[in-house]
């Protein structure tokens, strides 16, 4: 007959072989789950193309419902009225000389980043690439280009009339600036808008008849899509411009375009000094 002792240790040793299986099991499913994640994360985020929330590319035009004398006509020298330009902005804008722009190659003053979105006529916007957004004016014949990523940084070198820009999606939130509601009291597309941030552009122009700002100005805009109860499809663009130079404080605006069904209005034309 075998002892109560004999019969212990035994039993420990099957309770123990027991623990070491289950142990066994439980460190292999979170092994394989430790892998699925680790290959998931593994997994590139999508690209600012895929992960866009709102789609603003094709054809649109401006609508133009407000500041009629700004937008659709040069308006007299030295009518800068809502701007809150400082002593040194309003001397520039009364010497505002639109021959002279003209000989100097600068034409294309008023087509700049803090005031082309303004300009009346048609927006073209596609992607170039995975990370890039264009947008090209017809009315002075401009294309700016959106930089999404890591790499966004201005480059070294020569300043240009639509500056560099750095673009980032924003979910959509109550914290979110730039448009809200859509015209008519329409709600926003669900999802997001575009934030872009620009700078190292040339010194240009807010208003066609000469109201400067600089090239330290940063200008930051949000893009916001919406939608009319008759199906209509429109964005909004919230306009901010800062500029320590020729500004007392930020210079806000804000632009609305409704989209075509196609380019068959499309019409390039060149930038004008007057």
């Amino acid at each position: 007959m075998r002892s109560t002792s004999d019969e212990q240790p035994r039993s420990s040793l099957r309770s123990l072989r027991n623990i070491f299986s289950a142990c066994s099991a439980i460190s292999a499913v979170a092994f394989s789950a430790l892998s699925a994640f680790s290959a998931v994360s593994a997994q590139p985020p999508p690209g600012a193309r895929a992960a866009a929330p709102i789609d603003l590319t094709g054809y649109w035009v401006s609508i133009v419902t407000e500041d009629w004398r700004y937008r659709m006509m040069t308006p007299r020298k030295g009518d800068y009225s809502s701007v809150p330009l400082n002593a040194a902005a309003r001397r520039a804008a009364d010497a505002w000389d639109p021959a002279k722009d003209a000989a100097d190659g600068n034409a294309c003053r008023s087509y700049g980043v803090g005031n082309i979105m303004r300009v009346a006529g048609r927006v073209h916007v596609t992607w170039q690439d995975e990370e890039t957004l264009k947008i090209e004016t017809d009315a002075g014949t401009q294309t700016r280009l959106l930089h999404f990523g890591d790499a966004a940084q201005p480059p070294a070198g020569d300043r240009s009339w639509q500056g560099y820009s750095v673009a980032r999606w924003q979910p959509a939130g109550p914290q979110r600036r730039g448009g809200g509601a859509g015209r008519g009291g329409a709600p926003p597309v669900r999802g997001g808008s575009l934030k872009v941030v620009t700078t190292h552009m040339k010194p240009g122009y807010l208003r066609k008849n000469g109201v400067p700002y600089s090239e330290n100005a940063t200008v930051t805009e949000y893009l916001d899509r919406h939608a009319e109860p008759n199906g209509d499809q429109w964005f909004t663009v919230t306009t901010i411009v800062e500029d320590p130079t020729f500004l007392d404080e930020p210079f806000v605006t804000s632009s609305h375009f409704k989209k075509e069904r196609d380019g068959a209005k499309w019409r390039p034309t060149a930038c004008t000094a007057e």
